[in-house]
């Protein structure tokens, strides 16, 4: 049985490589829904029927365990899915979301005033500020919908992404913000260039640095998931669109892993 990741496109690869970094041995496989990216413009019934499809082609494969790497989907589908999937023959099987761990590592800060940026459906769902809400945190969340940043990051152009962001985040500043959590894993390919063009005081949340502890955390706790997850290293990609452009990703992020036909 296999770990498998979700996205509706490839930034959920960034995922993929940490948690495959800390954890190698494992088998993987992840499916990224690039005919339909983004999701961010979509409706809520596009969204479930959308990251369902993705969701039961990785049951299929023997994942015992995926990873809803996407932030749209954890935050409108993921409950329902977890409620009316894994039932019957998929009962003993698991799907986990980036959002509460995310915020879990936000409240070990102890910042006071972090600010969000995502796509339009996961800030007007709402899901962030909810569950800060259910962990009665006095954190300050400023929010806002960065649409622009997908497309831009899937097909390569991450200058035009970098100088996007950077006009958001000297606004957050000013407003008070101490951090900034990269709501999309697409946004992991921003952090390094944020890093540098703010002060370290300033803190970047990247989904591609919780993910990996939080899942061996995970594992760790729950031994009757980990002992039936096979340790063959293989890696395996399908993606429900292909052009040049997410063949050169693939072999910039993971090496050239070949995609399935």
């Amino acid at each position: 049985m296999k770990i498998g990741f979700f996205d509706s496109g490839l930034g959920g690869l960034t995922i993929l490589k940490a948690v495959a970094a800390a954890l190698p041995d494992y088998d993987y496989e992840f499916y990224g829904d690039t005919a339909n990216l983004p999701y961010g413009d979509k409706s809520e019934a596009e969204i479930f029927a959308l990251t369902k499809a993705g969701v039961l082609h990785l049951l299929q494969r023997d994942c015992a365990l995926i990873i809803i790497a996407c932030n749209t989907a954890s935050a409108e589908t993921l409950r329902q899915l977890q409620d009316t999937i894994l039932t019957d023959e998929y009962e003993s099987r698991r799907l986990l979301g980036v959002i509460i761990p995310t915020i879990e590592e936000v409240l070990a800060s102890d910042l006071s005033s972090v600010a969000l940026i995502g796509t339009k459906r996961t800030i007007d769902s709402g899901k962030y500020d909810l569950e800060f809400a259910k962990a009665d945190s006095q954190v300050q969340l400023i929010t806002m919908a960065t649409p622009e940043l997908v497309p831009l990051i899937e097909v390569g152009n991450l200058e035009a992404a970098n100088v996007s962001v950077h006009i958001s985040v000297e606004q957050f500043r000013a407003a008070g913000a101490e951090g900034l959590i990269l709501g999309c894993t697409h946004y992991t390919l921003l952090k390094e260039n944020l890093r540098k063009a703010f002060d370290s005081e300033f803190r970047i949340f990247s989904q591609d640095e919780i993910i990996p502890a939080k899942l061996m955390d995970y594992l760790a706790r729950h031994g009757e998931m980990e002992t039936t997850l096979t340790r063959g290293g293989k890696r395996t990609i399908y993606l429900t669109n292909t052009d040049a452009c997410y063949d050169r990703a693939i072999a910039s992020l993971l090496g050239g892993i070949p995609l399935l036909d």
